[in-house]
């Protein structure tokens, strides 16, 4: 059976990052990182064992050693129906979630069996932008700077103007001094890098371009979103020792210092959905009051050119 990734599919993504967002929400601001992330799981694993297809964990909460439910391999869903397979991050912000801290999501990609890259729980190193740019002008292997240069001339403006989203962490130093010296607005961020590569899709963000090294999984994830939005992104996995090295042979890569475009990342038409736990800069977060909770969900499909943001208002129970 051929895979179609039809929009009905994407609402029902939709309503799995709603029930892990809503989940996650009530412990926010408790402190407790596992426990939120558990909720999420707890939720999310539910809501999609609940529909119509057959589901395969591709990026998850672990290898099936390190992670009880939503593991890499895990199968989902009724058992019938289209094959796919799904990337997924229940809770994108354990942290933020725990201090109440903003930009916190949950988040899933779908695409057919074979079209997300099985990316190893190591590091990455990223370069994205969003849509409305020609193929080529950013290179992974130039400096921030020079990237940020390019992506203002291509867009008709001043450095000065430009938004560049980095994690807030000492191994950017000089990726942040690039990006400062080239005139940038430099937004740092304490976590969340998913959030912070698919602010480049939404112009009403501020952020231009997002540099910087972070979770693999989690480069897989925003590449989705970015392909159903015409982005692009360059990567590159980091590896800090021979076990992180053996973990991605085991999952394919025999090429360690290969450079990912968009499309290595995300090679088919892809879903992707996320609802804010926390207010972000993107989504709002998960509002329980007067009786009802509410979500907002960003809905994406790249096989058919939807992109929507999603109000859901349900009654407390």
């Amino acid at each position: 059976m051929s895979t179609v990734m039809t929009d009905d599919l994407a609402f029902a993504a939709v309503r799995a990052t709603s029930s892990a967002a809503v989940a996650a929400a009530r412990l926010i601001g408790r402190g407790d990182e596992k426990a939120a992330d558990q909720a999420a799981v707890d939720a999310l694993r539910t809501a999609l064992n609940a529909m119509e297809m057959r589901g395969r964990i591709v990026i998850g909460e672990g290898e099936r050693d390190e992670a009880p439910m939503l593991y890499i391999g895990e199968e989902v869903g009724l058992g019938r129906g289209q094959e796919i397979d799904i990337a997924l991050d229940p809770l994108e912000g354990t942290t933020l979630t725990a201090k109440a801290m903003a930009n916190a999501l949950a988040v899933m990609a779908f695409a057919p069996r074979g079209g997300l890259l099985h990316a190893p729980d190591t590091y990455m190193d990223k370069l994205a932008i969003g849509p409305g740019f020609s193929a080529g002008i950013i290179d992974i292997d130039a400096p921030a700077g020079d990237n940020a240069r390019a992506v203002a001339k291509a867009k008709g403006v001043s450095p000065d103007e430009l938004g560049v989203c980095v994690l807030d962490r000492p191994r950017h130093g000089a990726i942040i001094e690039s990006l400062r010296a080239a005139g940038c607005r430099v937004h740092l961020i304490s976590d969340g890098d998913v959030a912070g590569v698919i602010a480049c899709t939404d112009p009403s963000t501020g952020i231009d371009m997002y540099v910087g090294q972070g979770g693999a999984p989690e480069g897989v994830l925003a590449a989705a979103a970015l392909k159903c939005v015409g982005g692009q992104m360059q990567a590159r996995l980091v590896f800090r020792n021979d076990e992180e090295r053996a973990r991605a042979e085991r999952t394919g890569v025999k090429d360690f210092k290969r450079r990912y475009e968009l499309n290595d990342l995300a090679s088919t038409h892809a879903i992707f959905a996320a609802t804010g736990v926390t207010n972000g800069s993107l989504l709002k977060g998960v509002n329980a009051m007067n009786g009802s909770i509410e979500t907002q969900s960003l809905v994406m499909n790249s096989a058919t050119g939807l992109i929507a943001k999603i109000d859901i208002k349900l009654p407390r129970r």
